[in-house]
């Protein structure tokens, strides 16, 4: 049997780690695991945490470490026998520690993506609310403009990621750092 590969694209939101992802995945066969479809699908499914997930999602709150390991390492352990690339999970020490108690991980990948790079990406992205698809107005448009479903663009606290009322929690240099020094000790960053 073959070895599984365990790894994990880190970045701040808008740096590409959704298309690097799917496009790893798809080039050498590995589950795509987004943290954003689990949400999705636990809030839609009405799970535990799935709406414990809703209530600081509706109030423009970041999703709190235990909230989002509760709802991610159950759906690893179900892919156990599998190989797999996360997207979006995890974002903070609390989480990498959570997820390193289960799984050793074997690759990591980080985005580093100029702070204004990131500005111009998400001042263009635009998401399908009910599938999570985005999209950028710049350079991925939906093939058919206002057909079929509504694209809104994205909310304001959302783009404050980059810099802004969340961002202690998203792409810090010292959240960064941390998680990045934990992945290099271990040989797993790339």
């Amino acid at each position: 049997m073959a070895k599984l590969l365990r790894a994990a694209v880190l970045g701040p939101p808008g740096s590409g780690k959704g298309t690097i992802c799917k496009r790893i995945a798809h080039s050498f066969g590995l589950q795509y695991l987004s943290s954003g479809h689990f949400l999705r699908e636990g809030i839609a499914a009405n799970t535990e945490a799935g709406m414990l997930a809703k209530t600081y999602i509706d109030r423009g709150m970041l999703v709190p470490d235990q909230v989002m390991t509760r709802l991610m390492l159950p759906k690893l352990e179900q892919l156990q026998n599998h190989s797999w690339l996360l997207d979006g999970f995890p974002r903070t020490l609390a989480q990498a520690q959570a997820l390193n108690s289960l799984y050793q991980m074997d690759l990591v990948i980080n985005l580093n993506i100029p702070l204004e790079t990131l500005k111009d990406r998400l001042s263009d992205r635009w998401v399908h609310p009910a599938s999570g698809r985005v999209y950028n107005m710049g350079f991925n448009p939906p093939l058919v403009q206002n057909l079929d479903f509504i694209v809104i663009q994205q909310k304001r606290s959302e783009k404050r990621g980059v810099r802004g009322k969340h961002s202690h929690s998203l792409i810090t240099p010292q959240v960064t750092l941390t998680l990045l020094s934990l992945y290099c000790k271990e040989k797993w960053l790339l």
